[in-house]
């Protein structure tokens, strides 16, 4: 059994919750989320929070019974507060700079790498090794990052590229003389 669908999802004051044909609708100001939960999971909203509960036993239902919830989560998280991730950039030359709607990458390519900075998430350079990713979606600024990381991954031998902060970085032994 689950022992993250069993967990009640915590609603904090000032965000709205409507649940119309297992699709959650979840609004904090002018923002507004909607969620499609599955029919094989039974939803309860009351004064407490919202509740998951399986219908069957199957392991489909099983498996979408905590991610269900965990999404839903995050979506009330978000919506109160933006999540965040930061990327370091490691080498000589390496340098981000946001440029508008676009983020501007030079990764030690010929050419500077333009990335079109997509709706709902910010992006912002603390310094030009330093990019702040935030937005209410994690699923998204998570997504934005994993697709930042790919066009430099880090190497095992100096460590040049682009990590999260605080990622761990296997590093190898260079040659021997």
């Amino acid at each position: 059994m689950s022992r993250v669908g069993k967990h009640i999802v915590n609603v904090p004051n000032g965000v709205n919750v409507t649940l119309v044909n297992n699709t959650i609708s979840i609004v904090k100001g002018k923002q507004e989320t909607k969620y499609t939960v599955p029919s094989c999971l039974d939803v309860k909203i009351s004064s407490d929070g919202i509740l998951f509960n399986p219908i069957n036993k199957e392991r489909e239902t099983r498996a979408l019974w905590g991610t269900t919830q965990r999404n839903v989560s995050n979506i009330i998280k978000g919506a109160v507060e933006d999540f965040k991730i930061t990327l370091k950039l490691t080498g000589v030359g390496y340098k981000a700079a946001v440029k508008g709607k676009k983020l501007n990458l030079q990764l030690g390519f010929s050419h500077d790498v333009d990335y079109d900075i997509p709706e709902k998430v910010s992006i912002t350079c603390t310094d030009p090794t330093t990019i702040v990713i935030s937005g209410a979606d994690k699923k998204q600024i998570g997504d934005v990052a994993a697709f930042l990381r790919n066009y430099r991954k880090p190497e095992p031998y100096k460590g040049k590229g682009i990590s999260r902060v605080g990622e761990f970085i296997y590093r190898k032994e260079g040659k021997k003389k």
